[in-house]
Formats: C-alpha cells, sequence, structure tokens
C-alpha cells in the first residue's frame, strides 16, 4: 500500500510540474487576438470602455511561479475581457499583487 500512494504522489507531481514548462496556461481568444497592449500615451485619443480585473495563480503547489509567465497569463486574461467587452486596446493600471493586476480597456481608431 505505502508503494502505491507513493507513486501517485510522483506521479501527480510529475504531471503538475511537466505544465509548468509552457509558456502560459491562458491561452488568447479570437476576440483577445485583436488587443494589444498599450501605454497610457498611446490610448490618450481612445474611448474607455471598462475595467479588465484579472486573476492567475501565483504559486503552484509550493512553488512561486515565474514573474513572466504570469504575467503573460495575466495580459492573455485582460486581452480576452477586452476583446469581450469591445475593447481593442488594454493598458496596465496596476503592478501584479497576488496574482491579481487591473487594466484599463480601450477602443482606438
Amino acid at each position: 500500500m505505502y508503494k502505491f500512494s507513493r507513486l501517485v504522489v510522483i506521479s501527480t507531481l510529475a504531471i503538475v510540474f511537466s505544465g509548468c514548462g509552457a509558456s502560459s496556461w491562458v491561452q488568447v481568444t479570437p476576440a483577445g487576438m485583436r488587443v494589444s497592449v498599450a501605454t497610457p500615451a498611446e490610448v490618450s485619443n481612445c474611448t474607455r470602455v471598462g475595467t479588465s480585473n484579472v486573476n492567475a495563480l501565483d504559486r503552484v503547489a509550493f512553488m512561486q511561479r515565474g514573474s513572466q509567465k504570469l504575467q503573460d497569463e495575466l495580459v492573455n486574461l485582460a486581452r480576452n475581457e477586452a476583446g469581450d467587452i469591445g475593447g481593442n486596446r488594454v493598458v496596465p493600471e496596476s503592478t501584479i499583487n497576488e496574482g491579481r493586476q487591473t487594466f484599463g480597456v480601450y477602443r482606438c481608431p
């Protein structure tokens, strides 16, 4: 029984950590593909259409996730949400805090 339990734990960990090398667990949707990340200056002549408050796991099990992977996922989530509400630009409005970030959503010509 002990060997079986140990095998289950090792197999589970192998499955969990095999996904850690992927570039992002969040894929950009077709609507999100039409959205880009911009700076505040780049949206000065655009119309604000909303806010996107997104969050992703900042740690898996006992491991802290890489900041770039986390940022990529948050951007992908914001782009997806912006596309759903009619935006075509997102601007980060906060830093990442416990896996959460706020983006402004804009519609630009």
